[in-house]
């Protein structure tokens, strides 16, 4: 607080920075400032307090901008008791207040500017107040809503420009260029994808929280490592049927536009709001999974019962019929409920016995570790969520490429790990041949039929997850093959170095894009001017899920019956046979 009193002859470079300076110390030292006079060139002030006898008067210096303090008279006597609500710790106070910390962590909450604004000045201010400071700080910032959809078209053309091969489309609906859609999918991206990650596709959607709402539409894949991959990503007005049929027409054009071929891909998504259909009409020779972290989280959101969610699992990753109906049987025996339940979900379409297609062991899609990406940024314009989304993907191929030249194997290093394992159990495995290709592997428990020509096991994990099971692995060692020359080429060092190979290159930043745009829009401003869709965010603070550590951390309770002995329900609303029966009598 010494460093905020004011000496008479003190000076300040303009009027603004003596404005400002009188109001801090005024929050600083608590007391209210009433404002006599303020104009360019004189600024008269007194303390608020009835009876204080202080004041204070600066003027502009001839022919400079700077002010001076010309009288300071009396000292507070008011007690300097503005503690709550100060007068002058006005929205854009916060905003100057916060913008640095805001810089560094879009995350910024208001509780947290309470916070640091009491700690470091002792004075509480509304939420209301801390929240429209926020708005306002990552609008000065970012920019406006408004400014994001108009500096699209520019910002794709920049994409496009700076990373050759790459695909930035910005899609509007009207007379009046609403915008509708927006799909980026960049060059390294795609390359990436058809040289060295799994045959594997992840659809999910995400809502944004800007004033104009939105979903963020994502197609993710794996690398060799089974890390994120991100493919492509756009943004829609609204999600729905319509959106998902465009995004997966999108998606397959820019396939097209790299290879003459498109292999035979597989696809995970929770089946929202038209997926499945879409992905039967654009991709009609690809295979579609439900994901089952989402299918474990609904089943468990609709019975609340997670012993459910475990037998799920384990029927999920059943190899055997007879050990996909006895976890089935199981689950049914828990909840006759859940299990009528799940039967809207075709076993074709999760569990690993009966599907199609090669999941390569991977049973849920990675969109949600994705969308962490956005999680802070999601409130801001959409041109800076796509930037976020930019930036970040630059920092991963960076690293990940710089990561891979560390490794001196020949698999990555989860599946390196995996054909370590398998080697240690197959160890101490007895292996009888019958020919060139086949072998027959005894084990404590049973016995496995190995084909290494075809890749296939009679266990089904070889040809299930693309890497050789220990069954496998004990037939190739006794034949004295090389083991790794029978994995899938999509676990391979080499895959995951070609994934990263191609470079990100950055965009230019707002200010950039704002030059860009002014010279392309005075050409033809009426074509090229993208507005905010119609559809708005209610007024307001947006609604967050908030859900208590505690509730988190304890134990949910399994209600019992005490006629049936199953979970899920009372003995008031038990409907089993031999309830009704006993009912009856």
């Amino acid at each position: 607080m010494e460093d905020r009193d004011f000496v008479v002859g003190q000076e300040f470079p303009d009027v603004k920075a003596f404005r400002s300076a009188i109001k801090e110390a005024a929050i600083a030292q608590h007391f209210e400032l009433r404002i006599v006079k303020s104009d360019l060139i004189r600024y008269i002030a007194k303390c608020a307090a009835e009876g204080c006898p202080w004041r204070i008067r600066a003027v502009k210096l001839p022919n400079a901008p700077t002010f001076t303090i010309r009288s300071l008279d009396g000292a507070h006597t008011c007690g300097k008791n503005a503690y709550a609500g100060h007068h002058q710790a006005s929205v854009d106070w916060i905003v100057s207040f916060i913008e640095e910390r805001l810089r560094d962590n879009i995350n910024y909450k208001p509780k947290d500017i309470l916070h640091d604004v009491y700690e470091q000045y002792g004075i509480t201010i509304p939420y209301k107040q801390a929240w429209r400071a926020k708005e306002r700080g990552l609008q000065a910032i970012y920019g406006s809503s408004e400014e994001g959809y108009y500096l699209l078209p520019v910002y794709c053309e920049q994409i496009r420009k700076n990373n050759p091969g790459s695909v930035a489309e910005v899609f509007t609906a009207g007379s009046d260029n609403r915008f509708q859609r927006v799909f980026i999918s960049f060059y390294a991206s795609l390359k990436g994808f058809f040289e060295g990650c799994l045959p594997i596709v992840g659809l999910g959607g995400f809502p944004l929280k800007s004033k104009y709402l939105g979903t963020l539409l994502s197609a993710t894949s794996f690398d060799a490592d089974g890390g994120l991959f991100p493919l492509a990503f756009g943004v829609v007005d609204v999600e729905n049927d319509e959106s998902w049929m465009w995004f997966l027409s999108e998606l397959r054009k820019a396939f097209e536009m790299h290879t003459e071929i498109i292999p035979h891909l597989t696809f995970l998504s929770k089946w929202q709001k038209g997926v499945g259909d879409a992905v039967k009409r654009k991709f009609p020779a690809c295979c579609h999974a439900i994901c089952m972290k989402h299918l474990s989280e609904s089943i468990v959101r609709e019975f609340k019962n997670p012993r459910l969610v475990q037998l799920l699992w384990k029927a999920a990753y059943a190899t055997t019929a007879s050990a996909f109906k006895e976890k089935m049987a199981e689950l049914e025996e828990v909840s006759a409920e859940a299990s009528k339940w799940l039967q809207q979900y075709p076993p074709s379409r999760w569990a690993l016995l009966y599907f199609e297609g090669t999941r390569y062991g991977h049973l849920s899609s990675n969109v949600k570790e994705f969308n962490q990406w956005i999680l802070e940024s999601r409130e801001l314009p959409v041109t800076q969520v796509i930037e976020q989304i930019h930036c970040k993907l630059i920092l991963e191929f960076e690293e990940r490429r710089a990561r891979c030249k560390s490794w001196f194997s020949i698999l990555a290093p989860s599946a390196e790990k995996h054909m370590i394992e398998a080697m240690n159990r197959a160890s101490t495995y007895q292996v009888l041949r019958s020919d060139e290709v086949e072998f027959e592997v005894l084990s404590a428990e049973r016995s496995d039929i190995v084909n290494i020509r075809t890749h296939l096991c009679s266990c089904r994990d070889w040809q299930l997850y693309g890497l050789p099971c220990s069954h496998a692995v004990a037939a190739l060692i006794s034949s004295k093959n090389h083991i790794h020359a029978f994995t899938a080429k999509h676990f391979t060092v080499a895959s995951y170095a070609a994934a990263y190979a191609e470079e990100i290159n950055p965009i230019p930043g707002k200010i950039g894009l704002k030059k860009e745009g002014e010279c392309e829009t005075t050409m033809d401003d009426e074509t090229r001017t993208v507005r905010p869709p119609k559809v708005r965010r209610p007024p307001g603070r947006p609604e967050k899920k908030r859900m208590c550590v505690e509730d988190l951390n304890r134990e949910k309770h399994t209600v019992h019956c005490s006629r049936c002995n199953r979970t899920g329900h009372y003995k008031s609303t038990c409907k089993s046979e031999d309830c009704k029966s006993i009912q009856q009598m």
